[in-house]
């Protein structure tokens, strides 16, 4: 009985001591200031195809986050002009959207995708970038623009509409890390060179 005693009575020794190093852990939690982890601040951007367009990245990184322009990204990669949006510019962009991809002719769009058309799908893809950083506040009525596929596009404005041959600004000053875009409602084609 008595080494029944003693052996409880270690235990309880025992016991008393976790219970007592239990609480240093919890007391010693509890008067730790807990970090606050602060909010990282919401960077301003233009919202276009469900996705928020930032100055943080570049005008192709914004492009493939817009659900509006999955034709247009698939068109640039197919040209390999991806890399070169990609970097420093400035650049003007003038991105028609999808539905604007799909009021062209029936099969064009797949036909410029094709690998033998590329030269063409080049030009018609250099027929919408302006060297240069240009805001719709830059864009003004009669300008003339010259394209990196080197023909000039016009700009008119009416009643705070900016047109850039036919094609209508929907959104303006999509600001990216490398330049402007102007989203724009139809396709901008060259003229065939002779």
């Amino acid at each position: 009985m008595a080494a029944v005693a003693v052996l409880m009575g270690f235990s309880a020794c025992n016991n008393g001591a976790k219970m007592e190093e239990a609480n240093k852990t919890d007391t010693a939690t509890m008067v730790a200031p807990v970090a606050e982890t602060p909010a990282a601040p919401t960077e301003e951007g233009v919202m276009v195809g469900g996705a928020m367009m930032v100055p943080s990245k570049n005008i192709v990184e914004n492009a493939v986050g817009s659900a509006d322009h999955t034709t247009l990204v698939a068109a640039v990669k197919a040209g390999g002009l991806a890399e070169t949006l990609m970097g420093d510019g400035p650049f003007t962009v003038f991105a028609p959207t999808n539905e604007a991809f799909n009021a062209l002719p029936a099969g064009t769009v797949e036909k410029l995708l094709k690998p033998e058309m590329k030269k063409d799908l080049v030009s018609v893809l250099t027929y919408h970038v302006v060297p240069g950083a240009l805001k719709a506040s830059d864009l003004t009525d009669g300008m003339m623009l010259t394209t990196v596929q080197g023909q000039k596009l016009k700009v008119s404005q009416k009643d705070g509409v900016v047109m850039i041959n036919n094609a209508k600004v929907t959104i303006s000053d999509v600001i990216s890390s490398n330049g402007v875009t102007h989203v724009i409602d139809a396709v901008l084609l060259p003229s065939a060179k002779k």
